[in-house]
């Protein structure tokens, strides 16, 4: 079939296999062209591991240390005249590559919330990587999680305490319209708190220490973003913060289990990005489009990759490591959050039709939500028939 993106809101409902699989090869050409990681993990297990940070930690430490990885993700794969999701290329074309280069990488499909998956990980574990792993990356961004032995639960994106107001841009037809949000209830608050907070982070590591599988000095991270006051009402000081704030607790509360492998649990604070969670969240296309033009222009701008790979190099495995902030987070944001880069962002917040194009970079932005899923990459025909299947090894279909 001919491929061509769909674009409804604020979801792109199809993908393109070529190009998520050069996009792939250009994050994997990027590690390879650094110096290499010498003192990097040797197994890694992923937990959310087919794009944004989850990918891009396994690329960095596959290619940039030359590690064994095992992922954990829930994609869909081709069915009928529906191409498979962008994860589901992006696994298939890294494990491709990983099996070039003569790594190891294993596959697992299924809940990540679900305390199958997390047997069937550690099983893997012990069949196919030698029973250790001294990395373990969380990166899981889901609307619902099943509660084991309970209840379905569902993320909310809502403010906190009053309603919100704001602005966003429309994708498609690039106008600038007006939001309204209400408060979050009580327990909206408290489902996006288990949803997307570090309770299922723990429960990972505790079901890893029980079956004796994390190696003496295992790092475990997790991802997050605090991003700019601007953002704060409706992301930091909404519920998704709430569940931000709880990934502190559980940082905190992993710190003594992981030190009794002489390891060590951090929440690593990363620059916005334009993601599927990201392109959902009232404000951002604004906020991200004022980021792309001013940290472009300045030569800071990063992606996922650039990300990833300078928290390995400067953070998780330096000599010297960057220092924590006082929360004990590693800060990869520190860029973005620069005072010229933020001065520029508060001048500019209330962007008009009239000047986007001059103060903001939406064109970077659009082109970015649509390499997500494969399209807009150099040198992909995008008016040659593909076949959108795409098969690869698995450890367990759940």
């Amino acid at each position: 079939m001919i491929i061509k993106p769909r674009v409804r809101g604020f979801l792109c409902t199809a993908a393109h296999p070529v190009g998520c699989e050069r996009d792939v090869q250009r994050d994997i050409a990027y590690v390879a062209r650094r110096a290499p990681i010498t003192s990097g993990p040797r197994n890694v297990l992923i937990v959310g591991a087919s794009g944004g940070y989850g990918l891009a930690s396994r690329i960095s430490a596959a290619f940039g240390a030359g590690a064994n990885t095992l992922g954990v993700f829930f994609e869909r794969g081709a069915d009928g005249k529906r191409t498979a999701s962008p994860g589901w290329y992006k696994t298939a074309a890294f494990t491709e590559a990983a099996a070039g280069a003569g790594l190891y990488a294993g596959n697992i499909q299924g809940d990540a919330f679900s305390d199958e998956i997390k047997q069937q990980a550690i099983d893997t574990i012990i069949r196919e990587m030698g029973g250790k792993v001294d990395l373990v990356v969380y990166s899981v961004a889901a609307p619902a999680r099943q509660i084991p032995g309970g209840e379905l639960k569902r993320s909310t994106l809502k403010p906190i305490g009053q309603a919100f107001s704001g602005k966003t841009i429309d994708f498609n037809t690039r106008d600038i319209r007006e939001i309204a949000l209400e408060p979050a209830t009580i327990k909206e608050t408290a489902d996006t708190v288990q949803v997307m907070g570090g309770e299922d982070w723990e429960l990972w590591i505790d079901a890893l220490r029980a079956a004796d599988v994390l190696a003496q000095g295992c790092i475990t991270t997790n991802y997050t973003y605090l991003g700019s006051e601007v953002t704060w009402p409706i992301y930091f000081h909404g519920t998704i913060g709430k569940a931000k704030e709880d990934l502190d607790r559980a940082s905190r509360a992993l710190a003594a289990p992981m030190a009794g492998v002489g390891g060590s649990a951090r929440v690593c604070v990363m620059k916005g990005l334009v993601t599927q969670a990201a392109a959902a969240i009232p404000g951002m296309p604004i906020y991200l489009s004022l980021l792309f033009k001013v940290m472009q222009e300045a030569g800071t701008h990063e992606g996922c990759i650039e990300q990833t790979q300078r928290l390995f190099e400067t953070g998780l495995y330096a000599a010297e490591p960057v220092a924590p902030d006082d929360a004990g987070r590693l800060r990869m944001d520190d860029l973005e959050l620069g005072r010229d880069v933020q001065d520029y962002v508060k001048a500019n917040w209330n962007v008009t039709a009239e000047n986007l194009a001059a103060v903001a970079d939406f064109d970077a932005y659009r082109d970015a939500f649509l390499a997500l899923h494969g399209f807009g990459i150099d040198g992909v025909d995008y008016d040659v028939e593909v076949d959108p299947v795409r098969t690869f090894a698995m450890e367990a279909v759940l």
